[in-house]
């Protein structure tokens, strides 16, 4: 982390408690993007913060293993206690076969099956109760939530992490560009768009939800450091499509804007070239 910050303030968009301020059952900024886009997918979340949308990707959209990786442990810690409460309120699977064999067996294993229904039980019954406890991880299991979903603490754009050697499928950056691109300058930004397209495989997607420069304000009244990184910039979000497409990405759909209130933004899908 870059020295002369005050680390009482959420200056690299580490905002602790963050979807309190978007509460959702289904986000809508995945809601907006191909219905089968992470199905059977390697997927990265950079900057996942809590973990809310990092558990929606496993649980909910067919991935066989996501990763969500934050600069700030304390949010990992939340991420992985955001894991359990979201297996602890899973439902029944409703594609069980009707067999005996089958539901008895279904009965037994809380696997068995594709499609856990998610928000089921409420949240207070964890509380009361507490969390239900994760089964062992299996070979029928390990691409199913939440066996197959990792979190880590690193700062993704200058320092990898192990699962970068195989490569990944997907790439997702939500309400992160703004900040890559604050600390680490306008050359650190393309080098974080290059470092993506390196890790991702022939054929891959990056998801990117750019926050407009307007936003910057924000982040420079936060912090005199801040200002001064923010002030030295030249490219805008508005440059971003160029620069993605020097790099060798294609843009496959920009969604217009999702969300409500302040968090209404484009989400932009780009996919790389295959080589």
């Amino acid at each position: 982390m870059s020295s002369g910050l005050n680390s009482n303030l959420p200056v690299y968009g580490n905002y602790h408690s963050y979807y309190s301020k978007r509460p959702f059952a289904s986000d809508s900024r995945l809601s907006a993007l191909p219905e089968d886009l992470f199905r059977g997918a390697t997927v990265l979340d950079i900057g996942c913060n809590e973990g809310w949308v990092t558990c929606e990707i496993a649980q909910s959209h067919g991935a066989s293993r996501v990763i969500g990786v934050d600069i700030d442990g304390s949010l990992i810690s939340a991420a992985w206690k955001r894991r359990r409460v979201v297996w602890s309120s899973q439902g029944p699977d409703t594609s069980r076969d009707q067999s005996t064999k089958r539901k008895r067996a279904s009965e037994s294993d809380p696997f068995n099956g594709s499609t856990p229904i998610p928000d089921y039980f409420p949240e207070s019954l964890a509380l009361t109760f507490g969390h239900l406890p994760i089964p062992p991880s299996t070979q029928e299991t390990q691409d199913k939530f939440p066996h197959n979903l990792t979190f880590r603490t690193a700062d993704w754009p200058n320092q990898s992490i192990p699962e970068d050697d195989a490569g990944y499928d997907i790439v997702v950056a939500f309400s992160l560009s703004k900040w890559i691109h604050i600390h680490n300058g306008d050359e650190g930004l393309i080098k974080f768009f290059e470092r993506i397209y390196a890790v991702l495989r022939p054929g891959g997607s990056f998801v990117l939800e750019p926050q407009s420069w307007e936003s910057y304000a924000k982040a420079k009244r936060m912090d005199t450091v801040l200002k001064e990184k923010a002030n030295g910039l030249k490219l805008r979000p508005e440059n971003f499509q160029t620069i993605l497409e020097g790099v060798g990405f294609i843009l496959d759909q920009s969604t217009g804007p999702v969300g409500e209130g302040g968090f209404q933004r484009s989400i932009d899908l780009y996919k790389k070239c295959r080589t």
